[in-house]
């Protein structure tokens, strides 16, 4: 199965489906190396992920400055020179009513904001596009459902250190030695602005899908079923990475999304049904005997 949806790969680097949907795409989920922070959230998760985090981060910055500032007043003025004489008392009602109350109303005011991020994430709405992801040791298998096609993607140069044939299979792929460890043999492509919907599952171990521009992320976990959905508002090429530990080639499994317009979708998809239309059951059922 594995040498088979390999070589379906490169034979579509080589005849250029899946590049023609991303023609023209700028790359914008990528790290960028010595950088801190996000990558730009293209999605309202995102959004919403990533202010939650600031909001969370001043709280926290906050405390940490009351607790320094606390600490710093105790032991300027409760030193054994500047008190000599100890007080004996054995506790403070107020002061410890204070401790109790005041951590439970921090934990109330992030839960208040944090929460609607949460049930926003876990409440799938109706999609407008449903792939299926499959998560395998290392590779990523996607299913669009609704047009019953479906392939398995790999990393460009598996298995490879950077040397000028991979640097070739990426050009021909449209990347660049840049994105050597992001880019795959094989892109999901998704149109911009419509809401897709993925179920996302694993066939061996626990894999987890993420993107961290769209603010998603979704273990998957073999016998389960989960989702995951998101809203991407900006045509370009994303990337993300396997996020669960799951084996020796684990960083070797990396995940491309290409967001493009309904046109170029429309187009993309003609060519992959054509192109892909019952692979994945095939291969399965030659895999299983």
């Amino acid at each position: 199965m594995r040498m088979i949806a390999r070589l379906t790969g490169l034979m579509a680097i080589v005849m250029g489906l899946p590049v023609a949907a991303q023609d023209g795409l700028e790359i914008i989920g990528k790290p960028v190396d010595k950088l801190l922070g996000f990558q730009p959230p293209v999605t309202e998760l995102a959004r919403d992920v990533q202010w939650l985090d600031d909001m969370v981060l001043w709280v926290i910055v906050a405390i940490t400055l009351l607790v320094t500032a606390l600490l710093a007043y105790v032991i300027v003025r409760y030193n054994q020179k500047a008190n000599p004489n100890p007080s004996s008392f054995t506790h403070n009602s107020p002061l410890e009513v204070a401790w109790t109350v005041v951590p439970i109303v921090v934990l109330v005011f992030i839960g208040a904001f944090s929460l609607p991020v949460l049930f926003k994430q876990q409440e799938i709405p109706e999609g407008d596009i449903h792939i299926k992801v499959t998560g395998y040791q290392w590779y990523w298998g996607y299913e669009y459902t609704d047009h019953e096609f479906g392939f398995d993607s790999f990393m460009i140069g598996e298995g490879q250190v950077l040397n000028d044939e991979v640097e070739a299979e990426l050009i021909a792929a449209g990347y660049s030695r840049d994105e050597f460890l992001l880019a795959t043999d094989t892109s999901v492509v998704v149109p911009v602005n419509k809401v897709v919907v993925m179920d996302v599952t694993g066939a061996d171990v626990i894999h987890s899908w993420t993107i961290p521009a769209f603010g998603v992320k979704q273990d998957a976990v073999p016998g389960r079923i989960a989702q995951l959905w998101f809203k991407a508002e900006k045509e370009g090429v994303y990337f993300g990475q396997c996020s669960e530990l799951c084996g020796k080639s684990h960083a070797y499994m990396p995940i491309t999304v290409k967001v493009v317009s309904q046109e170029v979708y429309d187009a993309w998809l003609a060519g992959a049904i054509d192109e892909y239309a019952g692979t994945p059951l095939d291969f399965q059922v030659a895999a299983s005997k």
